[in-house]
This record gives structure tokens, sequence and C-alpha cells, in this order.
């Protein structure tokens, strides 16, 4: 008997009881975590004939494909090419899925010597490009995500590039900037530390499955907790003509480059290069972010062939053993499948095989299952196939529309269509409402087999919180835009006014991706507009004539320049409040709005009026009530935040005056949305209930003159806040406050009566401390999240946190002193 074992015999039944179910609730939220959802929060690809998502889908609708004659900027494509196949040194096809500008690359922009560019793999610079669109589509920022577990897993499998050097070049000319240019992990190395990240960094080859392989590795690290957002990718280029040879001399090659998949005139695969890039994060982690989400990857599995007639053969019992498991780790059944996105690559060998896996697995459907392939559009992308397949199926569940596969016209004689419920799909149709889901597979030619499981995001997300409130449409948008440099400005413009051109364009989406998703560069614009046609009219004349800009701000900043700069929200205290304070940010800013409903459905009932009729009321006879002006004031500075938030401003530091210093708490992370509410109102209704109503006096002198004139006052009045060295505060009882201003103006000083109900910062506080304590004593609070000044103390801290109820108590009481809290350094000056 173990001594762990004699030491739980030992425990009361009703301790092991506990204990077990301690231990049931961490196994169940292990097992959750394992099996939640990963969101794809942003896509970016560059396909041949489709260099972005757009154009790609576009593509995909129409029934179109990308393949065309090899290039003659690659190689001699005549001096390899012979319709023989047995011909040696040549191969047997002219045709390709091409991509086009491979020789292009902005290397400034990656902070990249030309002479590196130069040596680095075309491939290692498209995976750059590619994924610098992915994030930027996820609105990630490289601000948002230098030194976040962030993790990267490339799929990548071919050399290319590195044999053409090689082979062109003598032994001498080789450098420094070869090898880190060229092998396969620093094309996740790289964007890594371009990007600043810490997750887990990788290059995955499994030839054709690779960047599937690199997906369900993405996803799993996610699960465990190793990253907290992730990228996978896949890459390939064909830059020598070699390998084109080899794939002949294996006859795997299509003559007319195209693949005919399922078709029974399959001979073979059309090679395609291309690349793409997916943002993918927790479902819970998008939620609470408030990301857009395109699907969701519900489940995946990979596997090997193991022993199968021959090493490059495909195993058609692990293609079914993967594909089970992986719907099976989606928690989904064969019969929820909507569709396959399929390996599919059009040879007469590797089709049957796949397809009577497929069959075996859904046999029991009652209506065929849908299958296609991405491949018959834009080739076979080898190492990037799988993830073409997954940026296809993505679009497919988010616009409800499954597109045709291309090529077939006589289905494959070696496959049994009667008693296999599969069926291409060869026109595009449209998805049911409910749930949907695809399965999309990708088998490696060393043996390494892949499926990943989607499903459609809306019903996943169905749960999420969201507001009721009725959002307001802005009468104007403010859009900016930013570059390296001027010419690279006036492409994007020229790239914006097109798209903004497009039918069902949306100005106010547009506005909110190119605001918050993109990094700011030296060379800028902006501009304000009613709509789409407003913006794309001043974008084009903009582009025309950059020197004569219009109603476009043009403006350029120092290299280095902080996209944000170091900004210090400073809010205010009681006495800034006024009639209508709010009424037009809350009808044009949607944020504003929503941010106030939300405050005001936690006041419900609380206050003297609904929360919006206090603030918009014509008079200043409710707001000015302490009870009142309190929970308004902390709702307007909250809301105010979170809208200027929403633009992608943040502070880098937080403090506040008085009251104020709740909603700076608040921001911070110190408590909730709700515990703020809780105080606030408390504070205020303590305040009305028990303290006596007192004045409070300005003065335009220094503290030690104030303390001097309070020596009269025989404790009935004291310091209340010291703004600045020349600008202090006085409360007490009113009749004590009129004399110390009469005795200030006697001495010369300038005195001012605020108008307040109630001295605060006073000993006429006194009689609500105990009960607020009580309040306070029930609030859980954290750590700030930045940095937060306190005017208490006036050091950085986290002010009104601390000890719970303490400090909250003293904050009532004790002197602000803003002055000593003004940070020095590069976050001086309130914003």
């Amino acid at each position: 008997m173990t001594d762990l074992y004699r030491r739980l015999t030992e425990l009361p039944r009703n301790r092991l009881a506990l204990l077990a179910m301690d231990l049931q609730k961490k196994l169940d939220t292990i097992e959750a975590t394992q099996s939640e959802p990963i969101a794809i929060t942003g896509m970016a690809c560059n396909f041949p004939g489709a260099p972005d998502i757009a154009s790609f889908w576009e593509m995909l609708s129409e029934g179109r494909d990308g393949v065309s004659e090899m290039p003659e900027d690659r190689w001699d494509v005549a001096a390899h090419y012979s319709p023989d196949p047995e011909k040696p040194g040549c191969y047997y096809t002219k045709h390709a899925g091409f991509i086009s500008g491979h020789d292009r690359f902005d290397a400034a922009f990656f902070g990249l010597t030309p002479l590196e560019a130069t040596y680095m793999d075309p491939q290692h610079r498209l995976l750059l490009e590619t994924a610098w669109h992915a994030l930027e589509d996820a609105h990630l920022t490289r601000a948002s995500l230098e030194g976040t577990r962030t993790g990267l897993f490339v799929g990548i499998s071919t050399n290319d590039y590195m044999q053409h050097q090689v082979r062109k070049a003598p032994l001498t000319d080789i450098g420094p900037y070869l090898g880190i240019g060229n092998v396969a992990s620093t094309s996740a190395g790289r964007l890594s530390y371009l990007l600043g990240l810490n997750g887990p960094s990788m290059a995955v080859d499994t030839a054709c499955s690779s960047s599937l392989v690199a997906l369900h590795l993405a996803c799993n690290s996610l699960r465990m907790g190793e990253s907290d957002a992730a990228m996978a990718a896949g890459v390939n280029m064909m830059l020598i003509p070699e390998t084109f040879i080899y794939f002949s001399k294996l006859r795997a090659l299509s003559p007319d480059g195209r693949c005919k998949t399922f078709d029974a005139s399959a001979d073979g695969y059309g090679r395609g290069e291309g690349c793409g890039v997916v943002v993918l994060k927790r479902l819970s982690d998008a939620l609470a972010a408030g990301d857009k989400i395109i699907a969701l990857v519900a489940g995946s599995d990979t596997n090997h062939s193991g022993r199968s007639n021959g090493l490059t053969v495909p195993s058609g019992t692990a293609q079914e053993q993967v594909v089970r498991r992986a719907i099976e780790a989606a928690g989904l059944t064969p019969p929820d499948i909507d569709f396959v996105e399929a390996h599919g690559t059009g040879t007469s060998l590797g089709d049957p095989i796949e397809l009577h896996a497929l069959g075996a697995v859904h046999r029991d459907r009652q209506d065929p299952l849908a299958i296609g392939s991405v491949k018959t559009n834009i080739g076979h992308l080898e190492a990037a196939a799988g993830i073409a397949g997954i940026i296809k199926s993505a679009l497919a569940l988010n616009h409800r529309a499954l597109p045709g596969t291309l090529n077939f016209n006589h289905p494959n004689p070696h496959v049994d269509w009667k008693t296999t419920p599969i069926r291409p799909q060869t026109e595009m149709r449209a998805l049911g409402e409910g749930p949907r889901a695809a399965g999309i597979s990708s088998f490696g030619f060393g043996g390494t087999n892949a499926h990943v499981v989607l499903k459609a995001a809306e019903h996943e997300t169905a749960l999420a919180p969201k507001t009721k409130a009725k959002v307001p449409a802005r009468p104007h948008h403010v859009l900016t835009m930013s570059a390296r440099s001027a010419s690279a400005l006036k492409t994007l413009a020229e790239a914006a006014a097109e798209r903004l051109t497009a039918p069902g364009a949306d100005l106010a989406s547009y506005a909110h991706s190119a605001n918050r998703g993109r990094d700011l560069f030296e060379h800028r614009l902006s501009l304000r507009a009613e709509d789409a046609a407003e913006a794309s009219a001043k974008l084009a004349a903009f582009s025309a004539a950059p020197s004569n800009p219009g109603a476009i701000h043009i403006g350029q900043t120092a290299p280095g320049t902080s996209a944000q700069g170091d900004l210090l929200y400073l809010f205010s205290g009681q006495g800034a409040q006024r009639p209508e304070m709010g009424r037009v940010l809350y009808e044009t800013q949607p944020h504003f709005a929503c941010q106030i409903d939300e405050i005001g459905g936690l006041m419900k009932g609380r206050l003297a009026k609904p929360l919006k009729e206090l603030l918009f009321a014509k008079s200043d006879h409710l707001i000015s009530r302490t009870e009142n002006t309190q929970p308004v004031l902390f709702a307007y500075e909250v809301a105010l935040a979170r809208m200027l938030e929403s633009w992608g401003i943040k502070p880098g530091a937080v403090m506040g005056h008085s009251v104020g210093e709740y909603a700076a708490a608040h921001l911070a992370g110190v408590f909730s949305l709700e515990d703020g509410v809780e105080m606030i109102l408390a504070r205020g209704r303590l305040m009305r209930e028990l303290c006596a109503e007192g004045a409070m006096l300005a003065l335009a002198c220094d503290e030690a003159t104030a303390l001097e004139l309070l020596e009269t006052s025989g404790g009935l009045a004291s310091l209340a806040a010291v703004n600045s060295p020349k600008d202090v505060t006085l409360g007490g009882d009113a009749a004590t406050i009129e004399r110390l201003a009469q005795n200030a103006e006697a001495r010369g000083i300038t005195a001012r009566q605020l108008a307040v109900s109630h001295a605060f910062h006073s000993p006429l506080m006194d009689p609500a401390l105990e009960a607020f304590a009580d309040v306070a004593g029930q609030i859980s609070f954290s750590a700030p999240s930045l940095p937060l000044y306190s005017n208490l103390s006036g050091a950085r801290g986290p002010a009104p946190a601390g000890t719970p109820g303490e400090k909250r108590v003293v904050h009532k009481r004790h002197p602000q002193r803003v002055a000593a809290a003004r940070p020095q350094g590069p976050t001086a000056g309130a914003g």
C-alpha cells in the first residue's frame, strides 16, 4: 500500500467527497480546453490568378482557374520541354499555376538590406508579405503582438532557390546570407523575429500535407496553452526546372497542367505555387476580444500510411482512420459534414483510393456527400495545398455557398459510384442555414496524412455577449492610411479607392479595419467621408495628384515614431458635469452608445432617473446632485475611454481626480465594470444620506499658504486638493469656507467657491467612511494592468486599489495630490 493511498483512506468521508469533486472539476476543465474550437480570425493568400482573398473567392465563384504557361523569366522553358516523357532531362508539360511578381520584394519594409533580400528564398519573402496581410485582416498590429506567445507553424518543403544559387555561382561567392536566407527553419524564424513573437516557431515538412499538419500543430499548441495566438501557413514556389523533370519521370504530372480530379481523364496533377496564411485564436479568447470569426477549426488528426504498397502509394485504410478521428475530435458524426475539400490531385491511383476511403466513412449517409478540390482552380500547391483547401472551405462556410469543382465531365471508372455516397460538386450551390461543417484532407507522398474539420462560426458564437442596444450610424467616418514611402502611400490609396467602388462597399467596416488593423508608418493620410463613394473619390483625387490633397490630410513623421504615442488619460472629478453631456456622442458613436446602455442597465432602478435621462437633461438640476453626479461621471468617462479604444487609441498610463479615479482604476483592470458601478453608486448615495452639505473653495496659492489660512478654521475645513503648485482647493462647512474666502481675498489671493453640494475630501465626509468601507470590502480587486497614478499618495500604484476598503475610504477623506501624481518623462501631459 502506497503512502498516498494510506493517507487518502484515512481522510474523513466528507473530505474525500470534496477532493473528488475538486479533481473532477479540474478534469472537466482540462477536457473542455482540449476540445475548445479554434477560431480563424484572419486570412490572406497569394494564389495563381488570385493575389488576395477577395479575388480568390471571385475566382472560385466564377469557376475559373489560374493555370498558365510557364513564364520565361523562371528558366529557359523551351530548352527543357519535350512531349516525349522518356526524353532525358525534359518535362512534358508547359503549364502550371504560377503567381506573378515573385521577383519584386520591398526589403526595406521588413528592415532587410538589398543584399540579404537577394539571397533570400522567394518562398520566405512571399511568406512575410502574406503573413503581414493576414495579421492586418485579423486587426493585429506588430506592436500588439510583440513579446506575446504567438506561435508560427509553416508548411514548406522545396528548396529550389538554394539549388539555383549554388548551381549558378562558384563556391567563392557563397556569403553569410545564403544559409539563413534559404533553410526551411528560417522561413518561420525570421517572421517570428521580425514581429517579436515568443511562441513556438517551426517549419513543417510532410510534403503535400505540410500546411495541414502545420494547422493541426497550431491548434494543438493553442489548446495546450503553449500559444495564446498562432499563425498556420503554407508556401510553395516553382523556381527551377529540375522538380518538373523529376515529377515527369514519375509520370505524376498532367500534360496540360490541370488537375482533372475524380474524372475519367485524370492523367496526373498540375503543379501550382503560392502562399496562404490563417490567424488562429482559442474561441473564448476571440470572443472576449470581439474578433471577427471567419470559421472554426473543430477537430483534426494526423497519421501515417504505414507499410502500404509503396512509400509513395497512399493507404485507404489510413485515410479512413484519419478522417474518422478528425470528425470524432470535432464532436461530430459523418452525417454532420456538409462537404469535403478532398486532396483530389487528379491521379488515376490516388483519386479512387481517397474516394473509397471517404465512402467507407460516410456509407450511412442519407444524401450524397459533396466533394471538390481547389486544385482544379489553382493547381496542386504541394506544401501549401492544405492551407489553400482550408481557406476555400472557410470562405464557403462563411459565404454559405459551395463553389463547384472544375474539369469533371466523366466519373472515374475505377470508383463504384453507385454504392459510394459521394458526388463531386460541379456547380456553385447554396449551403443551408443550419450548422455547417466541412472536412479538408491532405496526404503527403511520404505517407503523412491529415484531415481537419471546420465549422461555420455563427452558430457557435451565438452565445457570445451581445448588446441589445440599437447601434447608431455615424454621420461621417475617418479613414487613415500609412506607408513606408510616399509612392507606397499613393499605391495604397489607389487600391483603397478601387476597393471602395465595389458593390456593397461599407466605409464603416473598411475604415475600422484600416484604422485598427494596420501598423502606422512614416507617410500618412487621413480623410473624412460620409460614405464609400465620397471616400473613394477623395482617394482617387489624391492618387492622381498627391501634391494637391484637397480634402485629405497628409503628413510625415520621423522614422521610428511610435504608432500611438505615449498617452496619459486624466479622468476629471465632480464639477465637470454639464447638461446634455454626451448626447451627440451617443447619437453618432456606436461604442460610446453601447457602453452607456450597458452601464445604464447595471444602474437601472438605482438612480433618481435612468442614466440617459440624467446625462441628456437640458437642466443641471438633477445631474448636480451628488448621488447622481458621481455615477453619471463614471459612466461618461468609461464610455469615452472605450470609444477611443474602439478607434485603436489606448493610454500608456491613467490617473483620475477624486471620483475620476474610479474610471481610471476600472480602465486599468483593478476592478470589473459591475464592481465599479456598485462602488460609485454607494459612494454618491452614502454621501447624500450620511454627510452634511458643505462648500469648496479654489485658491490661487501654494499649499503652505493654504495651510496657514486653515489654521483659523477650527478643524471645520481642510485641504481637499493640490492641483498644481499655485492651485489648491479647500473643503468644509459653508460658513467656514465663506470666512476663509474673505480672509484669502484680504491677503490678495484669488478665491472662487465651487458649484458643489458637498465638501469632498474634508471632515464632513467622516460619517460615511465606515459604511463605504463595508461596500468596498465586498469588491474583488486586481493589480493594475497599466500604470495607474494615485492622487492619494502622489505615486504610481494601484490607487484606488490596495487593501480592500482602506485606501478607498481615505480616498474620500484625504487631499487629492494631483500635482504630485503627475507622471514625469515620456508620459507627462494629460490627454
